[in-house]
C-alpha cells in the first residue's frame, strides 16, 4: 500500500490481527547464481505524493524547487540501481497533470485546483526515461479526501458537482464504487493520463472499498437496493463492482495503448487458509476478498492485470503473516498465468522501534530478496517508499544493493 495510510492501515491490520488472536503492507540483472542466465527483473520504488509523504517535501514550493526534488528522487533510484518508479499522480481525486476531469492536486501548492506552473507527470515521464527508468503512473480510484468536509474541496471538484457520488467513512470521503457513473468517471480521469503521456504502466494500490473501521458502516444500502439484484448478498455485489472496475480498466488501457501495462499492489493477504482452503497460511485480521471486496486471486487467474505486487510488509517468521509463507503462496498464484509477480517490501518499517525486532536488523530486507530468488514466479521487488530509499535507515537499502543489485537490471524479458 504506498502513501499515507500505508502505515496507518498496516498498523490497523496488525491491530485487527492481535484482536483476532486475543479472542481465540532498460539493462542486465543479478542472476540467482553468478553462472545462471540473467532474467528480467523489476527493481522499483513507490514515490508517494498524498499528504506530501515523499514528494513534494512540503506544499507551496516553487515550480523549480518541486522539479529539483522530483529529479533528486529519480537520481536516487538510479544510484540504488533501480529501474522503475511508481509515481502517485492521482492521490485524492485530484491530479499531478493538467487534467480536464479533476483539479490540480492539493499537495503541490497547498490549495487544491491551483496551477503549480509546471507539469509534474510530464516532467517525471521525460526525466525518468532519460535515466533508463520506467515510470508507472499510480492512481487511487476512489479516495476523494482525507477528511469528510466536501466544502474543503476545490469549487469545481467533481465530488462537489456530484454530491450523490460520495460517501463519508472512517474520517475520509470516498467515491461510491457501486455507482456505474462513478466507475465510468474515474476510468476516464485515469485514462486521460494514459492517452497524453508515455507512461509505462497504470498502477493501483490496495484502496478499493475502504479498510474496515470499527463501529462504522459504509452507507451504500441505497445503491445496493438499486443495483444489487441477482447477488446473494451485499459482499458479492461489492466484489462484482470491484471486478468490473478492474476488468473494464484493463480493456480500456489496452485499447488506448496496447503496450501500457496494468499492475495492482494489494494488501498481501487474499484470504487466510482457515477462511478458504485456497488461502495462505496466515491469520491476518484483514483479508482483501472479505474486507476490501477485492478478489485479487481472480484478477490474476483471469489475466486482467499484467503484474501484481502484493504488499508483503511483514518480516520472515512473523507469526500471523510470515513473509516466507506468503512469497510461497503468491508464487503459486501466478504460476502458469503469465502475470508477473513483484513483491512489495516494507522499507519504511526498518529501524522503527514500534515494529518487531527483525526490523532493527539491516539484513532483514536483503534476506527477503535472497529467499525470493528461490521462486521462479518472483520477477522483482518494489520498496515503500522513496523517502526511505534515499534516507537508507540503518543501511538496509545499501545492504540490498550490495547483496543483490551489482548491476543495473533490465525490466522487460
Amino acid at each position: 500500500m504506498g502513501q499515507i495510510g500505508r502505515r496507518a492501515f498496516v498498523a490497523a491490520a496488525t491491530g485487527l490481527v492481535a484482536s483476532v488472536l486475543a479472542s481465540g503492507d532498460a539493462v542486465a540483472t543479478e542472476a540467482v547464481g553468478r553462472h545462471h542466465t540473467p532474467r528480467a527483473q523489476l527493481r522499483g520504488m513507490w514515490l508517494a505524493s498524498v499528504a506530501n509523504r515523499d514528494w513534494p517535501s512540503v506544499p507551496g514550493l516553487t515550480a523549480d524547487q518541486q522539479r529539483a526534488e522530483l529529479i533528486g528522487h529519480l537520481d536516487t533510484a538510479v544510484a540504488r540501481k533501480l529501474n522503475a518508479v511508481i509515481f502517485q499522480v492521482r492521490p485524492t481525486a485530484d491530479a499531478l497533470w493538467p487534467s480536464p476531469y479533476e483539479p490540480w492536486a492539493e499537495c503541490l501548492t497547498g490549495v487544491q485546483g491551483k496551477d503549480p506552473g509546471w507539469d509534474p507527470l510530464g516532467t517525471a515521464v521525460r526525466e525518468a526515461h532519460a535515466r533508463g527508468l520506467e515510470l508507472h503512473a499510480w492512481f487511487n480510484p476512489y479516495r476523494v479526501a482525507n477528511h469528510t468536509d466536501p466544502s474543503r474541496l476545490s469549487e469545481r471538484h467533481p465530488a462537489r458537482l456530484h454530491p450523490d457520488w460520495i460517501l463519508p467513512y472512517g474520517g475520509k470521503l470516498y467515491y461510491n464504487p457501486g455507482l456505474p457513473e462513478v466507475r465510468s468517471f474515474v476510468q476516464d480521469a485515469m485514462l486521460d493520463a494514459v492517452r497524453r503521456y508515455d507512461i509505462d504502466a497504470v498502477h493501483w494500490d490496495d484502496y478499493f472499498y475502504p479498510y474496515p473501521v470499527a463501529g462504522q458502516v459504509f452507507e451504500d444500502d441505497e445503491t445496493y437496493a438499486r443495483y444489487g439484484a441477482g447477488f446473494p448478498d451485499k459482499a458479492a455485489w461489492r466484489r462484482d463492482n470491484t471486478d468490473r472496475l478492474v476488468r473494464e480498466m484493463s480493456a480500456k488501457i489496452k485499447k488506448v495503448k496496447k503496450h501500457v501495462r496494468f499492475g495492482i499492489s494489494p494488501f498481501g493477504v487474499w484470504r487466510n487458509v482457515a477462511t478458504d482452503p485456497r488461502g495462505s497460511d496466515t491469520q491476518a485480521g484483514v483479508q482483501t476478498y472479505d474486507h476490501l471486496h477485492a478478489d485479487t486471486l481472480k484478477w490474476v487467474k483471469q489475466g486482467w492485470i499484467d503484474y501484481i505486487a502484493p504488499q508483503l510488509y511483514w518480516n520472515i517468521g512473523f507469526a500471523v503473516a510470515d513473509y516466507a509463507k506468503l512469497v510461497h503462496w503468491w508464487d503459486g498464484v501466478v504460476r502458469g498465468t503469465g502475470v508477473d509477480l513483484y513483491i512489495g517490501e516494507a522499507l519504511y518499517k526498518v529501524a522503527d522501534p514500534a515494529q518487531p525486532a527483525a526490523w532493527q536488523d539491516p539484513a532483514e530486507l536483503s534476506r527477503h530478496l535472497t529467499l525470493a530468488k528461490e521462486y521462479a514466479g518472483v520477477r522483482g521487488h518494489c520498496f515503500f517508499s522513496a523517502k526511505e530509499v534515499g534516507a537508507d535507515p540503518i543501511g538496509a537499502m545499501t545492504r540490498v544493493v550490495a547483496d543483490h543489485y551489482g548491476t543495473r537490471a533490465r525490466l522487460r524479458g
